[in-house]
């Protein structure tokens, strides 16, 4: 193995997930054979991940140790930016082929329109992403470990922003308590891909995002949850649960109030992108900013 693509890079951490990580044995067995027909791990080292994929408890290495066994993995390389972002394309493309609903066959479109572009990187601060994206990323972790880590490992080199909102009825927590990054898209995306947008979207615990609307069709994928979303000005909220994903059509109203944990999720804009969004007048803002919603149990 002399070049390492982004999908060897998955599967060496696969490989190295800790022992007792729910799913990692059948994981790490994948991860193995995908490494032995490269060529960079013997046969008696396959079997030994093959023996011990049925249980999460079970150490590989140290049945290698013991039958005196080395993988003999080459070395990984530097750390490379555009690796990492291209190995959170592949964990997010992964994660949305698990979800169902409108929207998911669009947005997994858009991320394969970006394979194989140049990646863009550099280092961005966003004083937002630093307070509240570890917390996030700590309550995805506990469900989807490898997302998690993709996320994690790639926000230092995305574009991260907070929209400077020109419409003061937006509100006055919300422009400042929230962050996004465009992984695939147009001016100032990682990878530059023309009528599109896709990438993350945080906001702080606690933050009312008022109603409003866009041209543009949408999918959120919320990565954190329970929050609290309406879809028409002045409706009930209700509570949704992570990983339940929403569809909004075009012009379509939505609302979200963030509960305890920052509100991250994948989202999608899949035409009309340059249209901007728009405030819906609601008449509970100012009670809806100043509750608290509980987590369930």
């Amino acid at each position: 193995m002399r070049d390492w693509s982004a999908v060897d890079l998955r599967q060496l951490r696969l490989l190295r997930a800790p022992v007792g990580t729910p799913g990692a044995a059948r994981a790490r067995y994948g991860a193995a054979m995908h490494f032995y027909q490269r060529g960079a791990m013997s046969a008696r080292a396959l079997e030994v991940y093959r023996i011990c994929a049925t249980r999460d408890l079970d150490d590989p290495a140290a049945l290698l140790r013991t039958r005196g066994i080395a993988d003999r993995l080459p070395p990984a390389p530097k750390f490379r930016p555009d690796l990492a972002v291209e190995d959170l394309i592949d964990e997010a493309d992964l994660y949305l082929s698990g979800l169902g609903g409108p929207g998911i066959s669009e947005a997994r479109a858009l991320l394969a329109r970006g394979r194989g572009l140049p990646v863009a990187t550099g280092r961005s601060r966003n004083r937002v992403v630093a307070a509240h994206l570890p917390a996030a990323l700590d309550a995805l972790a506990a469900t989807h470990p490898t997302l998690a880590l993709a996320i994690r490992l790639a926000a230092p080199h995305l574009p991260w922003n907070t929209y400077d909102y020109d419409d003061p009825a937006i509100g006055p927590h919300f422009p400042k308590a929230h962050a996004f990054c465009s992984i695939l898209g147009e001016d100032g995306a990682a990878i530059r891909v023309e009528g599109m947008d896709f990438g993350l979207f945080l906001v702080a615990p606690h933050v009312l995002y008022r109603d409003h609307a866009h041209a543009a069709p949408e999918l959120y994928a919320p990565l954190t949850g329970p929050h609290g979303w309406r879809f028409a000005p002045d409706a009930p909220l209700v509570l949704r649960p992570a990983h339940r994903p929403v569809w909004n059509v075009p012009h379509a109203a939505h609302l979200i109030k963030v509960g305890p944990v920052p509100f991250l999720c994948l989202f999608a804009w899949t035409a009309d992108i340059a249209s901007p969004a728009y405030v819906l007048p609601a008449s509970d803002w100012d009670r809806l900013d100043t509750l608290r919603l509980e987590t369930p149990g």
